[in-house]
């Protein structure tokens, strides 16, 4: 999860600027323009800061969340996992990347299927060999199972933790709405959020955890949390959230931030959402 990120899969923005919000369950219309400039300006940063940016296919369809490519998939040592997203309206951006990785040549592994589902923001890497899962409203047990049979094969084990009702299923909670890496033992948590036995495993793991505050992350519905590690303390964090970014300053980080009140902050996703990660070294 922090690693130095080499390569990465982004999709350019196309339904998702004149979206419904209803039907998207975004907080409100989208700024087009002004979407379309800060995810410009945000894969502007992944190459200044090394990254390999490949891009997922365009072709016009009407799939405006297809932009956060960190859901429909999940990437293992040995390929690709395609997922299934709980959120319905998802479900075809899994065709988007199954033709990306053939095109890359990269292997599939295997896929979710009906009735199981999964989606890659309750996915978080716990060390190299060990995913943290978390079990709530977009990722179910059934999906968890297939998961667990298709990754154990490249000797991957799995930790689940149910997550919290919180605000109820019609609003996105993953786990790394509650707990995101900045190092290899250190991470921004919400305590309250955070399952109990999640916390015992990573401070069992030797973890430091920054507990955000509490106004900054609900304000922004707990994307001051969501925050890309482009390697060891080195991270891209959306602007307008001061305090988080002090948090994570006195802890040794590097922060860049970058503006997103159109691009992320009423469409719940964050710039770890953004990316499907390809390759850390």
């Amino acid at each position: 999860m922090v690693a130095p990120l080499k390569s990465v899969a982004l999709r350019r923005p196309g339904a998702i600027l004149d979206a419904d919000p209803d039907l998207w369950h975004y907080a409100g219309p989208i700024d087009g323009p002004a979407l379309a400039e800060q995810f410009q300006r945000f894969a502007e940063l992944l190459e200044q800061a090394g990254v390999d940016v490949r891009w997922m296919p365009e072709e016009p369809d009407n799939l405006a969340d297809s932009i956060f490519t960190y859901d429909p998939s999940f990437v293992v040592g040995d390929g690709a996992v395609l997922l299934r997203p709980g959120k319905s309206l998802r479900g075809p951006e899994v065709s988007l990347h199954e033709r990306f990785y053939q095109s890359a040549d990269i292997p599939i592994l295997g896929r979710i299927a009906e009735p199981g589902y999964v989606e890659g923001g309750d996915l978080m890497w716990l060390d190299d060999k060990t995913l943290a899962v978390g079990r709530g409203f977009r990722t179910n047990q059934t999906g968890i199972e297939q998961l667990e049979h298709i990754v154990g094969q490249s000797g991957i084990s799995l930790e689940v933790f149910d997550l919290p009702f919180h605000l109820g299923p019609d609003v996105c909670l993953h786990l790394l709405s509650i707990v995101n890496p900045l190092d290899e033992k250190l991470a921004l948590v919400h305590l309250p959020l955070l399952p109990v036995s999640l916390h015992q495993s990573l401070l069992r793991r030797g973890y430091e955890l920054i507990d955000v505050p509490a106004d900054e992350f609900h304000s922004s519905m707990g994307l001051s949390l969501n925050v890309l590690a482009v390697g060891p303390k080195d991270v891209l964090s959306i602007a307008g959230f001061p305090k988080t970014r002090q948090a994570m300053k006195s802890a040794g980080c590097r922060v860049t931030e970058f503006a997103a009140d159109q691009l992320c902050l009423p469409c719940e996703g964050g710039p770890t959402c953004l990316t499907r990660p390809l390759l850390r070294i």
